[in-house]
């Protein structure tokens, strides 16, 4: 098993430097640039030139990736070294007055347009708001999807199946940008003003917790406030995720409680709880782990749309605006940290199915 895993990580390697060098080219195959305009207004020439000369947007594109993932100094020492390049007459002496660490000392590079701020610093102040929301919500989704799966599968072909099967087409016909807004329009603007006692409570937007956190993470207080805030934007996504597990356990549970191994278990007088948690129900699992990998990761690094829509100061925001702005290390940071942990999620995953089913073997 520690050998695979050693293995897993070394191709993941290549894979995400792929990734970077493609995020890295295709941004700048879009037409304009990140400084072309401030606002309303355009630059002058001179100031553009200057802005690109600092941020060495100047510089060939391989020769910027180099910069982005081994830092101005390694950059400048293989230029210096090797320069017969095409392109070292412009990055060998810039580099020696840059100050890019690169990606292999986990620096992700300074914004474009928020002036003194590194995108670590971006990363740190709204990673763990996102990564809170996305807890919450996937923890919710698996509370009411997994249990309604397992209740569907057993009551199979009765109204408790019929009726938590259509329930599940709803939550998967709706999507969080429609429910979020419901969600507002319904507790907060109109019981909360109707009944404040009962719903006053709930905010429409923000979020409660503030720094500091433990472990840069979880917030050192999970007060009333806290989830005042989360209740909302939680239910508006786990709800839809709830229902993709739920459909996802209750077809992977019929399956297998076919199977005859669940008939040998029933004949030798097992209680039919045990047959159905202990023998059923784990091996049943494997799809629904499968498709929590990535759907984790996907809640943990930020939905973009629940993030605007309840005002939640998560990583979603500054993705979205560096898009329009042409950020170009904040939109290649944000992707590198969800394809790692993207990764990672799908590393777990495997290691689970062996857990899962005994029969899996990684060598």
């Amino acid at each position: 098993m520690l050998a695979y895993i050693i293995r897993r990580v070394l191709w993941s390697i290549p894979v995400l430097l792929l990734l970077a060098f493609a995020i890295f080219a295709l941004m700048r195959a879009i037409p304009g640039g990140p400084f072309d305009f401030v606002g309303d207004k355009s630059l002058p020439k001179a100031v553009v030139e200057n802005l690109e000369r600092r941020y060495h947007l100047d510089w060939p594109l391989g020769w910027q990736f180099s910069s982005y993932i081994l830092g101005d100094d390694i950059t400048g020492a293989i230029c210096r070294g090797l320069n017969f390049l095409p392109g070292c007459d412009v990055v060998g002496e810039a580099a020696r007055s840059g100050n890019a660490k690169g990606l292999i000392r986990g620096d992700l590079g300074m914004a474009f347009k928020l002036r003194g701020r590194t995108v670590n610093d971006l990363v740190r102040e709204s990673f763990p708001i996102s990564f809170q929301l996305g807890i919450i919500a996937i923890s919710l989704s698996v509370l009411i999807g997994l249990p309604a799966g397992v209740i569907a599968a057993l009551k199979q072909n009765t109204w408790i199946d019929y009726l938590s099967s259509f329930l599940a087409v709803v939550g998967l016909s709706i999507p969080s940008l429609v429910l979020g807004p419901l969600l507002i329009w319904i507790f907060p603007l109109t019981l909360g003003r109707l009944y404040p006692d009962l719903f006053g409570w709930i905010p429409i937007a923000t979020w409660g917790a503030k720094p500091p956190f433990i472990l840069g993470i979880f917030p050192r207080s999970l007060g009333f406030e806290f989830w005042a805030h989360a209740i909302l934007p939680a239910t508006a996504l786990g709800l839809a995720f709830s229902a993709s597990i739920a459909r996802l356990t209750r077809a992977s549970l019929l399956q297998v409680i076919r199977e005859d191994y669940i008939r040998t278990a029933r004949a030798k007088g097992l209680p039919e709880r045990a047959v159905v948690i202990v023998h059923a129900l784990k091996n049943s699992l494997i799809p629904v782990i499968t498709v929590l990998g990535p759907l984790l990761v996907a809640v943990v690094t930020g939905t973009f749309v629940i993030e605007q829509i309840f005002g939640i100061p998560g990583m979603g925001k500054h993705f979205v605006t560096s898009i329009g702005n042409r950020d170009y290390p904040i939109i290649t940071g944000v992707t590198m940290i969800y394809a790692t942990l993207l990764v990672l999620a799908n590393l777990v995953v495997d290691i689970l199915y062996a857990w899962l089913d005994p029969r899996i073997r990684y060598h």
